[in-house]
C-alpha cells in the first residue's frame, strides 16, 4: 500500500479528519497544511488505520482534540474585547498580505 493511502482508515476517522481539516482552515492553515495536521491527530488518537483482526482494538486517547479545544477557549477568554478586535485586525492583515485569505 503506497503511502497516503487512505483506504485503511474506517468511515469515522475520514470524517474526524476532514472535521479536524476545516477547523484549521477556519484559523487560516493552508489546506495542504490542514490536511497534514488532521491526519497527524487522528492517527495519533486511533493508532492509525484499523487492521482487522480480534483483540487488535487499542482505546483511543483524545488528549490531543481536548487540547485543541480548551487552548482556543482559553486564549481568548482571558482577554477584552478591544485585545481580541485588535488580534482578529492583526491576523486578518497577515493572511491578507500573505495571500491566505
Amino acid at each position: 500500500m503506497p503511502r497516503g493511502d487512505k483506504s485503511s482508515y474506517t468511515d469515522k476517522q475520514k470524517r474526524k479528519a476532514e472535521h479536524i481539516e476545516e477547523g484549521y482552515e477556519d484559523r487560516g492553515v493552508s489546506k495542504t497544511e490542514a490536511e497534514r495536521r488532521a491526519w497527524a491527530t487522528v492517527n495519533k488518537e486511533s493508532g492509525g488505520g484499523k487492521k482487522s483482526g480480534s483483540g487488535r482494538g487499542k482505546t483511543e486517547n483524545h488528549a490531543s482534540s481536548r487540547k485543541g479545544g480548551r487552548k482556543g477557549g482559553a486564549a481568548s477568554a482571558g482577554r477584552s474585547a478591544a485585545e481580541r478586535s485588535a488580534a482578529a485586525k492583526k491576523g486578518w492583515e497577515t493572511r491578507r498580505k500573505r495571500g491566505n485569505s
